[in-house]
């Protein structure tokens, strides 16, 4: 197992920084995801790590060892491609031994630990066969056996499920996370898919703008943004933007309505984030509608808005709120209490929750 740290890192394409003086440090055996919108600095990121980007300033540490100049070979690295990149004219036992092949290893022991490496990732059927003739899913578990034949001790994974469907990308989810768990090593995953990082990761690491905003186990990420990026970003959450209140308990909304918070929220523009799943719909009723009808902390937010869209999710049903002033809401509702009381669109309601599920943002 290898710890990997970035410190101070900063890559730049000419004039453009793609990551700005990023620090970051996982543990042994971690399974990090590196996540955030097209062009945050993510893939630049895994690049570097694997020493197929130069590192404009800063350092990549593996084991403590500065490994900032050495080649990808010399790094104990192994890397999977979101392309697969199989040599589409070598069997399926040869593209997995190849690496090892150019390493110089005998022909019968580069097969044996080939063989390994397929039965590993439940492949060894298809060992006689050429890529053409195997599915996305598959080529996928043949690039992924390639990668761990040269035993890395870190395995960097660009967007690896991006091609496939999403029943196939859920089965393959469970495979990373199982052989991660068997082989015990440092895996580092970009993916721009919030469900695919909080599914896989025990380090989420959000990013933006070539800086790093959040890195955390994801129930934190997703229970306790930083900042309102991340909020929106992982999803799941009601971004409100208003003024901190006189006292400080909680903040104002631009339609005057008050959101009485647990923790104390520093004077200025402020944002709180409320979880999607603990708003409940209520009926629209005066109470709350501004500053001067202060809610009691022990009592619930209400926040009113007009029902604009509804769908069924199976499990739950999923509101939408526009409201005239502020920002929008989502109510997400158990779907067994949705249809014993329905709404229609265009409903006026109230979203109401508990000053505990409020989570004050940073500026």
């Amino acid at each position: 197992m290898s710890q990997v740290e970035l410190v101070a890192v900063t890559k730049r394409y000419g004039q453009v920084v793609a990551v700005h003086g990023i620090d970051l440090r996982i543990p042994s055996g971690t399974y990090c995801c590196l996540l955030g919108p097209s062009g945050c600095g993510k893939t630049s990121t895994l690049r570097m790590i694997a020493g197929h980007e130069t590192v404009s300033d800063g350092d990549v540490l593996i084991d403590d060892r500065n490994v900032t100049d050495l080649p990808p070979a010399g790094r104990g690295t192994a890397m999977m491609f979101q392309s697969y990149a199989l040599f589409p004219h070598l069997s399926v036992l040869d593209n997995v031994g190849f690496s090892l092949k150019m390493r110089g290893m005998r022909k019968a022991e580069r097969r044996a630990r080939a063989m390994e490496m397929l039965a590993l990732v439940q492949m060894t059927a298809y060992a006689a066969r050429l890529p053409g003739q195997l599915s996305g899913g598959q080529q996928q578990r043949v690039a992924l056996a390639r990668a761990l034949v040269t035993q890395p001790k870190v395995l960097l994974l660009d967007e690896p499920l991006s091609a496939l469907d999403p029943f196939l990308r859920g089965r393959m989810r469970e495979e990373l996370k199982r052989l991660q768990r068997e082989l015990g090593i440092t895996f580092i995953h970009v993916t721009h898919g919030q469900d695919e990082a909080m599914a896989l990761a025990d380090l989420v690491v959000v990013m933006a703008d070539g800086a790093i905003q959040q890195a955390g186990p994801p129930r934190i990420v997703f229970d306790a943004p930083r900042t309102a990026f991340v909020a929106r970003f992982m999803g799941g959450q009601n971004v409100l933007a208003g003024e901190a209140s006189a006292d400080g308990t909680g903040i104002v909304l631009p339609d005057g309505v008050v959101v009485t918070t647990r923790d104390t929220v520093p004077a200025g523009a402020a944002a709180v984030a409320v979880r999607c799943d603990r708003l409940h719909l209520m009926p629209h009723t005066p109470l709350g509608l501004g500053g001067a009808d202060r809610l009691d902390p022990g009592r619930l937010n209400q926040v009113p808005g007009e029902v604009s869209a509804i769908e069924y999710h199976g499990a739950f049903v999923r509101l939408s709120l526009r409201r005239p002033q502020g920002d929008d809401l989502t109510v997400l509702v158990d779907d067994t209490d949705y249809y014993a009381n329905p709404v229609a669109i265009g409903t006026l309601v109230a979203a109401g929750f508990a000053p505990d599920d409020v989570h004050v943002l940073a500026h």
